[in-house]
């Protein structure tokens, strides 16, 4: 028999009848919860926020998020800047999330990820990271119709036409290509230059870059990119197509891999421009 507090005494959760402790326990976690959402809320933003930002986006009263925001401040989970008001992540938070971002391998995320769009489309696909030597073919998915070309397991591809390189192009700082971008253009036989400020804004606008038999006569591609937390591009997937597929279908196809390339962004923490 649980005895009763004396007067005087505050009821504990180990003191508290099971009932009563169940109850503690359901409201607790339900404040963990909504702590979460809280946290959530903040994470969600590109930068620090009003307290009326932070409930909307909660879902809370402005007095609700501001208990949990005070609750998370004092745990270095959320800060508050003196001048402004505003809040924003705290340090411990940013620590998890750091810890999280560690413990993903983008690349096992990814690969998995592209072989079902390959086989859901049909198309074959290619993932390709930056080598020493420019964009380097990491993995190669074969479609229900495999393209017979060249393109391999270890290929390095050119950053001005290829829609791979294109993509890695656009999202890496210019002095990191410079070198490699003016040996394609000093051995490239061209028929009219390209526009390389061009090419990268169009790209990034689109959030994603198409050639049609550019490099490699017959064959279309369309190229996403998977970004780290700074926006710099780590992989790139691509899907290609030959004559044996139906042009109608590659805007659907490449809005596709656009928005599976952003879930895998967004995965391992990273970070895809609000206006796309």
């Amino acid at each position: 028999m649980t005895k009763a507090p004396r007067p005087g005494q505050r009821r504990t959760e180990k003191s508290a009848p099971p009932r009563t402790r169940a109850v503690v326990v359901r409201r607790g976690i339900r404040s963990a919860g909504i702590a979460f959402d809280v946290l959530s809320a903040l994470a969600a933003e590109p930068e620090a926020v009003s307290l009326t930002a932070v409930a909307r986006r909660a879902g809370l009263s402005a007095s609700q998020a501001h208990r949990y925001l005070a609750s998370l401040t004092r745990a270095g989970f959320a800060r508050q800047n003196p001048d402004s008001g505003y809040y924003d992540l705290g340090s411990k938070a940013i620590q998890i999330g750091l810890a999280a971002l560690a413990r993903t391998d983008v690349f096992a995320l990814a690969d998995p990820a592209i072989a079902e769009f390959t086989r859901a489309t049909g198309r074959s696909t290619l993932l390709a990271a930056r080598g020493p030597l420019g964009p380097t073919v990491v993995r190669l998915h074969a479609g229900r119709i495999p393209v017979i070309t060249s393109i391999a397991v270890g290929s390095v591809l050119p950053y001005l036409r290829s829609a791979t390189g294109r993509v890695f192009l656009s999202f890496l700082p210019e002095d990191e290509t410079a070198e490699e971008v003016a040996n394609e253009l000093a051995t490239a036989r061209m028929q009219e230059p390209f526009d390389i400020h061009a090419i990268r804004a169009r790209v990034r606008a689109e959030m994603c870059a198409s050639v049609d038999e550019l490099l490699i006569a017959g064959l279309r591609a369309t190229a996403a990119p998977i970004l780290d937390i700074q926006g710099r591009v780590t992989l790139v997937a691509t899907t290609m197509a030959t004559r044996a597929f139906d042009p109608a279908d590659d805007a659907a196809i490449a809005g596709q891999l656009q928005a599976l390339c952003r879930r895998l962004t967004e995965s391992i923490g990273g970070h895809w421009p609000a206006s796309n």
